[in-house]
């Protein structure tokens, strides 16, 4: 079998691991992303959005006023941003390897150099060479409460990527057990006494102790692949690119949650983010990143006045008149959200940051450094989540007219003739979505749907100015229910019941079956649906609380047993069978998940060793 050194010596282009390919069954890196399939979908789709806008804006198909503005503006948010999408995946067809990246990545290494040091079958060790000068790169792995055994996989595969680097832990949850693994695996260890700027600040903290000329950044949960830095870094060769972004590629499609939210996400890096190539507007999305260390030193370091540092920092960069590279190869494969608090904390975090953008730093204004292609794009961001607000918008048109008769048309206008146009725009879209993603994905109809209280409040939190706390994706602890965090939604469901029933009944009793009654099914139906995955999911975690708890019970009572049984064998050798016994008592207490349990107020733990009075602690 041909070793990863004898690959690169018959093609040096060729990366050091067959699971460097994209696993999506139609990947842009496999198949033309402008393929005429593609093409003729995204017009039809496209033609659909403007055939059923003109019949909204028909002022004959007008009907009572306060419907008929809930449906144009919802519907308006939805085909701007439908037409801007098609019109960005239109323009996929670049391809950013060009001539100087591939020179670049032919040089990339010194092949007398790696067969001097003995290092054939250590790929991570070989240096990298960028127009004849070594360059340092540094692997930034940011952490903050994830469980240990995350960190490690992360940790083990980022000391693995082929070219020489330095793999930094960047523990800003300050835990004494990342510590001791990252001094296990061999990983470099920085903490910070204070949280400030989240994970931009530690960041931020990190460069002032790191000093190569590029880094990487991944999360705690995204496990990078060998060839990450093989296949980015060559792209530095053109001296304007500020960063490289790879796509955020999930392994976890277990439940409803989370292949709703990977699904969400499939589309936008497969086909929007290479479309924003052509337009020099793909931004970071604050993993699978690689920076120039100058460009993000030019602009005073990863921005820190909101949570979504990612796209601030790329908009920054942008305005400076940096490029951006996007590639769509998996690079690194991580954890989407699997239940609904962590789905909401994230949708809420990347809200509010478009939402600022919006607000406080508006791309079209005279001010911003940007060309209109750009400008262009950063209002697409800016304003995505608003497509989030339109259904609710569109689910309270049923009850108008079920419960005050005001509709949004006509009432001239047959429901065949409204579905016909309706469904030129919506049907042509799911055909279009089937297509990308090989099949109808309902799952992200549902949190589509469904998602609206969240994206008000992050509209409110930014108009506000209110703190966004930073919350871990995947990070596990005691069980939630998810109710908690979908009370809107379950207030919304019981509504829409009550409103279904009432216009069944009026149905019944008239005798004339209205469009109304249908949409306000259709709209309950969704909403149960959330409530069934809630309710799944609350069953399924509170099945989880009590097996941890059971085991904890179990462990507790073999701790109490062994301890009885050193009392009645007390002797008075300190180093009886009894005093051991003893001893063993108290190491299985210090392993007890209890150990670590929040304990009751002025109950104090045990003094250990005292903390360094220092802002940082680093270990090499």
């Amino acid at each position: 079998m041909a070793t990863t050194f004898d690959r690169l010596i018959l093609d040096p282009r060729r990366t050091d691991d067959t699971r460097l390919r994209p696993q999506s069954t139609r990947s842009p890196e496999n198949e033309a992303t402008q393929s005429p399939s593609l093409v003729l979908l995204v017009l039809l789709a496209a033609a659909g959005i403007v055939v059923y806008a003109a019949f909204l804006l028909n002022p004959a198909n007008r009907g009572d006023f306060l419907p008929y503005v809930l449906v144009i503006v919802a519907e308006t948010v939805l085909v701007a941003h439908a037409l801007l999408a098609m019109w960005t995946v239109l323009s996929a067809g670049w391809n950013p390897r060009g001539f100087t990246f591939h020179h670049s990545q032919e040089r990339l290494y010194d092949l007398a150099e790696i067969i001097r040091d003995g290092a054939e079958h250590e790929p991570w060790r070989w240096q990298m060479y960028m127009d004849d000068r070594p360059v340092e790169v540094d692997v930034f792995i940011t952490t903050y409460g994830e469980d240990l055994e995350t960190i490690r996989r992360t940790v083990t595969a980022a000391l693995r990527i082929q070219g020489r680097h330095h793999t930094w832990v960047l523990d800003d949850g300050r835990s004494d057990d990342v510590r001791d693994l990252a001094a296990e695996l061999g990983a470099r260890y920085v903490r910070r006494l204070s949280s400030g700027g989240a994970k931009a600040g530690n960041i931020n903290h990190a460069l002032s102790l790191a000093r190569g000329d590029y880094f990487a950044v991944f999360d705690a949960d995204f496990v990078p692949r060998p060839g990450f830095l093989h296949e980015t870094v060559p792209f530095f060769a053109t001296q304007d690119v500020a960063f490289v972004q790879t796509p955020q590629t999930y392994g976890n499609y277990d439940n409803v949650i989370s292949r709703g939210a990977g699904y969400m996400q499939a589309v936008f890096y497969r086909f929007v983010q290479p479309g924003r190539n052509r337009f020099n507007a793909a931004f970071c999305v604050g993993t699978n990143v690689i920076y120039r260390r100058s460009a993000v030193d030019a602009i005073g370091g990863i921005y820190t006045d909101s949570k979504s540092e990612d796209v601030w920092t790329s908009l920054m960069l942008h305005e400076r008149g940096w490029r951006t590279v996007y590639i769509p190869t998996t690079l690194a494969v991580g954890d989407t959200p699997e239940t609904v608090e962590a789905y909401t904390k994230q949708q809420l975090r990347w809200a509010t940051g478009g939402f600022e953008i919006m607000l406080t730093h508006n791309p079209l204004s005279r001010k911003r450094n940007l060309t209109m292609d750009q400008r262009i794009q950063y209002l697409v961001t800016a304003t995505h989540y608003l497509t989030g607000i339109a259904p609710l918008l569109l689910l309270l048109v049923p009850p108008l007219e079920i419960y005050f008769d005001l509709s949004p048309m006509d009432l001239t206008i047959t429901p065949a003739t409204w579905a016909l146009y309706y469904a030129g725009f919506y049907v042509l879209q799911i055909l279009l979505a089937f297509y990308t993603l090989g099949s109808f994905r309902w799952e992200v109809l549902l949190l589509a749907s469904v998602s609206f209280p969240i994206y008000v409040r992050a509209l409110v939190n930014a108009v506000l100015r209110r703190e966004q706390a930073w919350h871990v994706t995947g990070r596990k602890g005691a069980y939630r229910s998810p109710f908690a965090f979908m009370v809107p939604q379950v207030l919304f469901f019981q509504f829409l019941l009550l409103t279904t029933v009432v216009a069944a009944w009026k149905t019944y009793t008239s005798g004339v079956f209205t469009l109304a009654l249908a949409w306000n099914a259709t709209n309950t139906v969704i909403l149960g649906g959330f409530m069934v995955t809630a309710w799944r999911e609350g069953r399924r975690g509170r099945a989880e609380a009590r097996a941890r708890q059971r085991a904890l019970a179990t462990h507790d009572r073999a701790v109490d047993d062994l301890a009885a049984d050193a009392v009645l064998l007390e002797l008075e050798d300190a180093r009886t069978p009894a005093a051991r016994l003893l001893e063993r008592a108290e190491l299985l207490r210090a392993d007890s998940p209890a150990a670590d349990a929040p304990r009751p107020a002025g109950v104090e733990r045990p003094a250990g060793p005292a903390a360094a009075p220092a802002d940082r602690e680093v270990q090499s």
